[in-house]
């Protein structure tokens, strides 16, 4: 007989293992010890449909990690000898405490079939499994097994012989750590890879895992390799820069990480759950997940955090409007009035790039919030909650955590696409994902809405401009997947880790790393823009004493531009040239339409706050130039037209396709100006305008 299979019988103590053993082999068993040490391992064998089938039971153990002898008998088996399959017994009635080593043998790599052992006692306990549904979330078989009635050995075996023969497909599932840990992960998995034994070896992603877990028997397994000493400096600097950011070991983190898997899984899969693993949790999740009030205290959460974000930021925002006028008289004062090298400085540099620095605490007090949700656990819940609606408009489940990175930046929001296993689901995410409101909008929104909504008004006008773009990239998801990516978008495991109190720096952390950016933008993009915007408004330059400001500006190379493209805007409310340039500016980033309007406003007339310029802004005909109407469809213009270029390169980068890069750049521009449109012209029409 020349088939030939290894199966390792894996699972925790008491779960019926041994049972299943001796069920499956009968009396072709025989006792020996493991290479090196005194505990006994055995091994059976048995012939079954043309294939000779040997198989090894594996020590107990609950877990992978190096503590006791059977965990590390266990995993260096796993990890030396060539087995095929691992069958992981698990005590049906424990589930989710059983599943826990589950997900550490995934991590192995190595082919696995889950055996529920004891479903018996489990039905009797009254709660059912979705066995189909929880097999799609775990990649993996699942046989449903009754170990001392002989029940599902056969169905046991012939799932190990369809996995060997291809019948059945093993999906490497990854369990995502968050973004911090896996972060890391990576940076340890990059000079892992620098010695080729080590990947031979040892799966690389386990490796890495199990160092920033400490665990000392990998460590001693390592120390030979000729990047061992950067490699352990590179550790410890990861271990103490999580230890920072959660207070808290990284090997408890991620031991909660895993048990967030296993419970994500486990309540799409589960009706009722046996496990009360997270006391303060599970108590906590039966209102916040609750499948009634679920969304609608979602959608409240997210309106406080808008609410107080610009009840917070307003005072902040006074002042550096205030420096920024007291910073231009006095720096005018250095130079004579009315020269270039003044007007450069004040006009170009200061009116430019103070207009955008002015909306710096706004921006730091959002993601100071979002950093909150995020590091408390809520964020993960919020993906959960959303998971149903999700697949109701033909996404990913695990598309919202892309869509969610997206009110920060679209850039890395698009790259975390890649945890998207099909391609359809993805491509789709890609598309759909500039409609997500970032960060570098902000400002804009934050102009308009200052300078022509109420105080009490402001928070709910932002949050309906978030929800929209929601609400656009749900109905374009739709259109996408019934017309371009057909198809039935497939199941993953939403992680559900427990609540934790942030830390402080945390959160200070996750602030910095997204507002920084902005900071860094308007250091460097953004006066550059600012200089390029004042040049072309100041020339070609008239003699001052025959013309006004105004009259200069107006026969400027960035006036017969803005012109040129104002009328396409007219039907949407603001055909100004002025806002046209700024719109302009806005394809190469989105802070530059504030940085350009405070250029050109500033330009004018520079006593003047830039949003108080625009409420004094007129038309052609006399007629004011803004009105609520008009700023609400301009930041609805401006939430869906053309994403920045970085956000362009990067989807044609992980389309691998200029096609798909122009496209974005085309059907968003076009929705932005119907939608806007539609919002405009209906506007005025109920008399809103």
């Amino acid at each position: 007989m020349d088939k030939k299979i290894t199966i390792a019988l894996a699972g925790n103590p008491n779960s019926g293992k041994t049972t299943i053993f001796n069920n499956l082999t009968g009396m072709h068993q025989h006792v020996g010890n493991y290479p090196g040490v005194t505990v006994e391992k055995i091994e059976g064998a048995l012939n079954y449909k043309e294939y000779e089938i040997n198989i090894v039971d594996l020590p107990g153990t609950y877990s992978l990690s190096a503590y006791t002898m059977d965990e590390i008998i266990t995993r260096n088996f796993l990890l030396e000898k060539k087995i095929d399959v691992v069958i992981d017994i698990i005590d049906t009635s424990n589930l989710e405490r059983n599943l826990y080593l589950a997900t550490q043998l995934m991590e192995l790599g190595i082919p696995l079939i889950l055996a529920f052992n004891m479903y018996d006692l489990a039905k009797k306990g009254n709660f059912s499994i979705d066995k189909n549904k929880l097999s799609e979330l775990l990649g993996m078989p699942i046989v449903f097994t009754i170990a001392p009635k002989q029940k599902g050995m056969n169905e046991l075996l012939d799932n190990v012989i369809d996995l060997i023969e291809g019948k059945i497909k093993f999906n490497k599932i990854t369990v995502s750590y968050g973004r911090e840990i896996d972060e890391e992960i990576e940076k340890i998995n990059n000079i892992l890879r620098k010695d080729a034994s080590l990947i031979e070896k040892y799966p690389i992603q386990w490796l890495a895992i199990k160092l920033l877990e400490g665990d000392k028997k990998v460590f001693e397994e390592i120390k030979s390799i000729a990047q061992f000493h950067e490699l352990f400096a590179q550790v410890q600097a990861s271990i103490q820069h999580l230890q920072g950011i959660f207070g808290d070991a990284p090997e408890a983190v991620i031991a909660d990480r895993r048990y967030g898997f296993i419970s994500g899984a486990c309540s799409e899969a589960l009706k009722k759950t046996y496990e009360v693993r997270h006391t303060i949790s599970d108590k906590i999740d039966k209102v916040l997940v609750n499948k009634i009030l679920g969304l609608p205290i979602l959608f409240t959460l997210m309106w406080l955090v808008f609410k107080a974000t610009f009840a917070i930021s307003a005072p902040f925002m006074a002042v550096i409007e205030k420096a920024q006028g007291y910073l231009s008289n006095l720096v005018s004062g250095f130079f004579s009035q009315g020269s270039v090298i003044q007007s450069l400085v004040t006009d170009g540099i200061i009116g430019g790039v103070g207009s955008v620095l002015v909306f710096v605490p706004i921006i730091f007090m959002l993601f100071l919030a979002m950093a909150l949700l995020e590091d408390s656990g809520y964020m993960a819940r919020a993906a959960f909650i959303m998971d149903n609606f999700m697949h109701k408009i033909g996404l990913h489940g695990r598309s919202f955590i892309p869509m969610l990175l997206g009110f920060s930046c679209n850039v890395p929001a698009i790259i975390a696409t890649r945890t998207i296993e099909d391609k359809r689901d993805r491509f789709v995410t890609i598309l759909v994902n500039p409609f997500m409101s970032c960060g570098a909008r902000l400002p804009i929104y934050t102009l308009l809405i200052g300078a022509f909504f109420s105080q009490k008004m402001a928070g709910n006008v932002l949050f309906s401009i978030y929800i929209l773009g929601i609400a656009v990239a749900a109905i374009m998801a739709k259109i996408f997947r019934k017309h371009v990516f057909k198809g039935e978008a497939t199941a993953f495991v939403m992680e559900l880790p427990p609540y934790r109190i942030p830390t402080i720096k945390g959160l200070l952390t996750h602030t910095w790393e997204r507002g920084s950016v902005y900071l860094k933008k308007a250091g460097t993009v953004i006066v550059l823009a600012s200089i390029v915007v004042w040049f072309l408004s100041s020339f070609p330059r008239a003699p001052m004493q025959n013309q006004t400001v105004a009259e200069n500006l107006e026969k400027s190379y960035i006036a017969k531009a803005g012109k040129a493209v104002a009328p396409v805007f007219k039907p949407l409310g603001f055909g100004d040239w002025k806002i046209a340039t700024g719109l302009i500016g806005g394809v190469f980033a989105k802070e530059i339409v504030v940085s350009t309007l405070g250029t050109l406003y500033s330009t004018e007339e520079n006593s003047r706050g830039l949003r108080s310029a625009l409420r004094d802004a007129k038309r052609t005909d006399g007629n004011k130039l803004f009105t609520p109407l008009v700023a609400y469809s301009m930041m609805i213009f401006v939430l869906l037209y053309i994403p920045c270029m970085a956000t362009i390169a990067i989807i044609k980068r992980e389309t691998k396709s200029w096609f798909w890069a122009g496209f974005a750049a085309v059907y968003t521009t076009a929705v932005a100006w119907l939608v806007s449109f539609i919002i405009y012209q209906g506007g005025r029409l109920l008399g809103l305008g």
